[in-house]
């Protein structure tokens, strides 16, 4: 546990994150959506070759909008995230929530300018956690894409307030990722999909290079028993279900997304993913079918439904 002398809060919510670039191309768009299995099923899928191909004539493939948490990749090029003030072992860092917002469908192409802060951090206890808000702008246009929040548990690293009230800071509205209740009906739609055992090997070609996902030494010292898949990875899966089943497979139609990791997933196993509609708000959860777990849960916001719902 954290030693409260160590921590220097007027050092941490003062910190200016360097702005980062991130330029991509087609290539790795294709790529990145390949990675989340994109079809993976079949070869010719109606929903799903607009990612892959350009189908009918189309000028460009479509961009799946989970491609835009890579943006903020070179927050942790070493796998720690800066946070002066706090002493903890980023050994122990594990990445809990994502929340994705689209303001724009996202370019087969092009050059990011990524503004990057501190959303949060928060006394846990016998964890700290810490928010990290990445707002992502188009560098030519200077128009904002996307913004992500990206929450990581520091495990061993709370119980640091110097009061007795835990110290907790947070600069965006409370009610912008109001918690989700999963709904005790029937799903309104369900997929199954299976990762290939390669799947992390594939993935990790968007950027994400943790050992974790590829070194089988490392993944046992970890305590797996062999290499797990990306949480993004699982993330991108689920939402490319939702836009499959809901959005007929129009990836412009998601407004907003919400994921919490509960649990790892081996390359390899089935994913089946248990979507409720509420309104435009489609409420998800996604289970691994060999060991019946739920490995992510959230929410996706849409612009609009498929008029064919």
């Amino acid at each position: 546990m954290a030693n409260s002398s160590e921590f220097n809060a007027e050092l941490l919510l003062s910190h200016k994150y360097p702005e980062t670039t991130f330029t991509y191309t087609e290539r790795d768009a294709v790529i990145y959506s390949l990675g989340v299995g994109a079809c993976g099923r079949s070869a010719v899928d109606v929903d799903e070759l607009k990612l892959v191909y350009h189908e009918n004539g189309q000028q460009f493939v479509k961009v799946l909008p989970t491609f835009s948490a890579l943006f903020s990749l070179k927050l942790m090029p070493t796998g720690a995230l800066e946070l002066p003030g706090l002493e903890y072992d980023p050994r122990l860092l594990l990445h809990g929530q994502q929340y994705i917002e689209i303001y724009k469908p996202l370019p087969s192409n092009g050059s990011i300018r990524n503004e990057v802060s501190l959303a949060g951090f928060h006394d846990k206890g016998k964890a700290a956690i810490a928010e990290i808000e990445t707002r992502s702008y188009e560098k030519e246009s200077g128009e904002l894409l996307c913004m992500n929040r990206m929450t990581v548990f520091l495990r061993g690293a709370g119980g640091f307030s110097k009061s007795s009230q835990p110290f907790s800071y947070s600069n965006y509205p409370k009610n912008q990722v109001p918690a989700v209740k999963i709904p005790k009906t029937q799903p309104f739609k369900v997929f199954e999909d299976s990762t290939q055992p390669s799947q992390a090997l594939l993935y990790r070609l968007s950027g994400d290079y943790n050992p974790l996902h590829s070194d089988p030494m490392v993944a046992k010292v970890a305590g797996f028993s062999r290499p797990i898949l990306h949480g993004l990875c699982t993330l991108g899966f689920a939402v490319r279900a939702i836009i499959k089943c809901i959005c007929r497979g129009d990836p412009d139609m998601v407004k907003s997304i919400s994921g919490r990791f509960l649990l790892h997933v081996y390359p390899g196993e089935t994913l089946i993913t248990e979507m409720w509609l509420d309104s435009t708000r489609v409420i998800y959860q996604a289970k691994v079918k060999e060991r019946n777990r739920t490995v992510l849960s959230g929410f996706v916001d849409l612009n609009r439904l498929a008029s064919s719902l």
